[in-house]
């Protein structure tokens, strides 16, 4: 829940394991009276709870780094108190009641849950879904039901079918207790600062290589040498919005959580560490920022924390006036090394694009577009508007809706094919050959803020192996010189080994561009391909509007000068930890208006305007949609290819 003076309350813990955030909470329990902690498999299912119960499935030793880490953290487990006071003990094991709290301790019992459920043999009815469908409401009912199933007894093989088969079982191992210090055990803090430690009171006695840096209250190494996120000596890299180094795991955990937010339009987690389990929230409407309690206390100094709770409004250390705070440093060019860092982070080398020389004027022909999952016709909207002429439109799209705004904005101009699993290497030779492939998978199952999600390669990721072969199928053939280009576009809250994937298979490393410096909006998304200078800054033109204001219509007041990321859910358009609408109108607040919402987009007035449809029908397809000003971007230099009007 979010308190008062922006602070988030309890329960939001994360562990940070292998440098990737994983969607669950290891623990381990103590053996009340015994001097080990208690032996699990990997593999086993078990919870863990501190206010709230934490589901997850026990991960063996070699999964979690060198011992040293593991005796700090105690083998990569987080450890928490039992409710009640009850003091430390054995967490929900395997077939003992789960404690179920309110909120978001729920959704995270949900990836050990399903495990539990598929080996017991019990199956779950689907829920229904559909383009409405709200995925959160699907989770938090199959939350519901199989918490009541776990809750009866894990029928119907009960506890002991929910171990894992021989095949899947890890080796099974003791920590002594003799490890941890005693004083250690006195109060709970998992410190998401340094996302390894196990911290008692004061985090003494734990071996803990960070000891020398604010666990004993001194930092010895100077703040470049070590990394401000975790504490690590291991430094690879800058951080890049403040002065100080930074670790691989703890880049990982970066790039997948700097552009994940919740519901109310704020980080996930905290911009300094990427975890937190109590954060502060930058009171600037314009900020989306936020920084945990632990971080704060250890890097601004002790007590920072409340005093910038009582502080109201409080802007965080990315929008104060002074630069220093305290061993918090803010870098004078955060924003330059933010682009570059996400233009840097690929642990992958692949050759550079072919690259097709400009067509003299006199040989340029129209361009013949493949687009996949085409939308509401973004694609065709930014060549029309560039002037590019377009001989053959292919679009692949199964939404009802946005065919019948591409059918009605563009006058029967598009061919529409059906779903793209339908098209074969058939239709391809038929229709081609095409000059230009584009798209973007769903990303539902791929985005981290879904915790249902499944992945690459379960459920709508597996889509973009669609893509990857339609493309493979349009490449013009060896000895065929004729300029070809793709484009594949993604989140970038996505895990990275999705990320990873997704590059090796394209055999190109993406760019990351925010509709942000082009528009009134928050949008940031990797793109992959070959179109001429992708990585080329972002600049705008005297059309693009910037400010919320320039999108409203006469008489309304923007409250904000940019919003959040409009997704298709409604709530997206709420802004601020206070959630305010981002409109005043007539001394009251008032949402964005369907054709506010497509001037953000970049996309002429009523465009979405068709079928009589609701304004939440409208917003679903904006929230799906591409942002016009990054299209016309990464398009522009088609022009020096193909003719234009």
């Amino acid at each position: 829940m979010r308190g008062s003076g922006g602070l988030w309350g309890s329960g939001h813990l994360s562990a940070l394991l292998g440098g990737s955030l994983r969607g669950r909470i290891l623990s381990l329990g103590v053996l009340g009276g015994g001097n080990c902690l208690r032996e699990f498999s990997g593999g086993d299912p078990v919870s863990g709870s501190s206010q709230q119960c934490w589901g997850s499935l026990v991960e063996g030793p070699d999964r979690v780094g060198p011992p040293e880490a593991r005796a700090c953290l105690v083998g990569g487990w987080a450890v928490w108190e039992q409710p009640g006071g009850g003091g430390w003990g054995p967490p929900c094991g395997v077939g003992d009641p789960l404690w179920v709290g309110d909120g978001v301790g729920d959704n995270t019992c949900h990836p050990s849950l399903q495990v539990a459920s598929s080996r017991a043999g019990k199956i779950f009815p689907a829920c229904p879904e559909n383009d409405e469908t709200d995925t959160s409401k699907v989770v938090e009912i199959q939350n519901k039901q199989m918490i009541e199933w776990a809750l009866g007894g894990f029928q119907p093989s009960g506890p002991k079918g929910l171990e894992p088969p021989e095949g899947e079982r890890g080796p099974a191992w003791v920590w002594p207790l003799g490890t941890l210090a005693q004083g250690a055990l006195g109060t709970l803090t998992v410190s998401s600062a340094w996302g390894e430690c196990v911290l008692g009171t004061a985090g003494q006695g734990l071996g803990c290589p960070h000891a020398g840096m604010g666990c004993q209250g001194d930092v010895s190494p100077s703040p470049p040498d070590i990394c401000i996120s975790c504490g690590s000596l291991n430094v690879t890299l800058e951080h890049p919005l403040f002065i100080g180094g930074m670790c691989q795991n703890c880049k990982n955990c970066f790039l997948e959580c700097a552009y994940q937010y919740d519901d109310d339009g704020y980080q996930s987690y905290c911009t300094i560490c990427c975890g937190g389990r109590e954060v502060l929230m930058c009171g600037n409407n314009n900020c989306c920022r936020c920084f945990c309690v632990e971080c704060v206390d250890l890097l601004v100094g002790p007590g920072a924390a409340q005093a910038a709770i009582k502080e109201d409004p409080w802007n965080c250390y990315m929008c104060g006036h002074k630069g220093v705070y305290g061993l918090l440093r803010r870098r004078e060019d955060w924003p330059s090394r933010l682009q570059m860092f996400f233009a840097n982070n690929h642990d992958q080398e692949f050759d550079p694009p072919k690259v097709y020389p400009p067509v003299p004027a006199e040989k340029r022909k129209p361009i013949r577009v493949l687009s996949l999952f085409d939308g509401i016709a973004t694609g065709l909207l930014v060549l029309k508007d560039l002037g590019i002429q377009v001989d053959r439109y292919i679009a692949s799209e199964v939404c009802e809706d946005s065919i019948t705004v591409g059918m009605v904005r563009h006058q029967g101009k598009i061919m529409y094919v059906g779903d793209v699993r339908n098209v074969t290497q058939k239709h391809i030779q038929e229709w081609g050959p095409f000059d230009l492939v584009i798209g973007g998978s769903p990303c539902n199952d791929l985005s981290i803020v879904n915790p249902a999600r499944k992945g690459l390669y379960e459920g709508t990721g597996r889509l973009f192996f669609e893509f990857y072969r339609l493309l493979h199928e349009a490449r013009p053939k060896e000895g065929d010189d004729r300029p070809f280009f793709w484009l594949f576009e993604n989140v970038v809250a996505m895990g990275v080994s999705d990320k990873r994937d997704i590059s090796r298979f394209l055999e190109s490393n993406p760019v990351m561009i925010d509709a942000k410096e082009v528009s009134a909006a928050h949008r940031a998304r990797y793109f992959w391909g070959n179109l001429p200078g992708m990585n080329r800054p972002l600049a705008s033109t005297v059309n693009d509007k910037l400010e919320l204001q320039e999108c409203l219509e006469h008489g309304r007041i923007a409250k904000f000068s940019k919003v959040r990321t409009i997704t298709t859910r409604s709530n997206s358009i709420k802004q601020g930890k206070d959630q305010h609408f981002p409109v005043f109108m007539n001394e009251k607040e008032d949402i964005l208006w369907c054709t506010e919402m497509e001037r953000v987009f970049g996309f002429p007035v009523h465009y979405t305007d068709v079928s009589n449809m609701s304004r939440l029908a409208r917003q679903r397809l904006l929230g799906r949609s591409w942002s016009v000003p990054v299209i016309r971007h990464l398009f522009a230099p088609l022009k020096e290819y193909f003719a234009c009007v």
